[in-house]
């Protein structure tokens, strides 16, 4: 089966296609691609503007007290100044904005790569790095890798398989490396201390107060995450449509949970969740439902012996 240059686009379905092919190669909807790649864009400027917006401020914090990352110190990467920080920012917005749209997909989605992985390097240098942003990073890395697509694109691609197996194991490796670092800096003392009653006492809400009161609660909390985080492997064995769904569901109501008890959110970590769902089924579903609602409208009946309007 031949394969259109630079997607590995097949005619046939993912489902198809996917027998004989190896676990980072089953081809998956270029649709799905689509529709995925305009979230993670539009979600750039809500990451620099809300999630993110205290990086900016660096801007105005003297250059010695700049200590980049390894990454930072083997590229040429500039010295983040005023200029240079207010000028990515403002770049990587009109870059994520103009790449949502689907045009020159390589080319804006590579800068949007660049800027952003500088903008975490400027975020990131200064003492404190947080480990929520890798598999969102990696999924702006492998997009661009992708040419045009649409959002009813119903070809398959290898290419796009892999874009998204990438994604989906950076998903996976984000836990259990939580897990291995819980262990090596906190030993078993995380899971048998009072890790999450100290993080409860300091930003608990009126739904975690409670939680302080029930003896031996929260340390078994404590065990649970520090379980299904070395668990996270079994994530890999995801295959069905339906199993994905589960699996989102279940990842985005932990992380719902840990900000409605502690205010706590891994917003970017959540996009990146979000590439596991079989988003090609989105356009279809969205016709389906408007097509249930207008058989639903009812119908104007015009009473006997009416007079027409008007």
């Amino acid at each position: 089966m031949s394969h259109s240059p630079g997607t590995g686009a097949q005619p046939e379905t993912a489902q198809e296609s996917g027998r004989g092919h190896g676990w980072w190669f089953r081809p998956v909807p270029l649709a799905r691609i689509a529709v995925f790649r305009t979230i993670a864009y539009l979600f750039v400027p809500v990451d620099v503007f809300l999630t993110t917006a205290w990086v900016r401020a660096h801007a105005a914090v003297p250059t010695e007290y700049y200590q980049p990352l390894t990454i930072g110190q083997l590229l040429p990467l500039p010295t983040p100044t005023a200029a240079v920080v207010h000028g990515v920012q403002w770049a990587l917005v009109a870059a994520a904005l103009a790449a949502a749209t689907g045009r020159a997909p390589r080319l804006l989605g590579t800068a949007v790569f660049v800027l952003y992985f500088e903008w975490m390097v400027i975020a990131m240098s200064y003492g404190k790095v947080d480990h929520d942003r890798i598999a969102y990073l990696v999924a702006l890395a492998v997009l661009p890798t992708i040419g045009r697509v649409r959002w009813r694109d119903r070809r398959s691609s290898e290419a796009a398989g892999w874009a998204m197996a990438a994604v989906f194991v950076t998903v996976m490796l984000t836990y259990f490396l939580a897990a291995w670092a819980k262990m090596r800096f906190g030993g078993w003392d995380w899971a048998t201390g009072s890790t999450l009653a100290r993080a409860i006492v300091r930003r608990g809400t009126v739904l975690s107060d409670w939680t302080l009161e029930v003896p031996g609660l929260l340390v078994a909390a404590q065990w649970a995450m520090l379980l299904l985080e070395f668990a996270a492997p079994l994530m890999l064995l995801v295959w069905s449509n339906r199993a994905r769904l589960a699996l989102v569901v279940f990842l985005l109501g932990f992380h719902l949970s840990v900000f409605a008890s502690v205010k706590i959110i891994f917003l970017p970590h959540c996009v990146a969740i979000l590439s596991i769902l079989p988003w090609e089924r989105l356009p279809d579903a969205a016709r389906q439902l408007r097509g249930r609602l207008g058989r639903r409208d009812p119908a104007v009946v015009q009473p006997t012996g009416a007079a027409p309007p008007g």
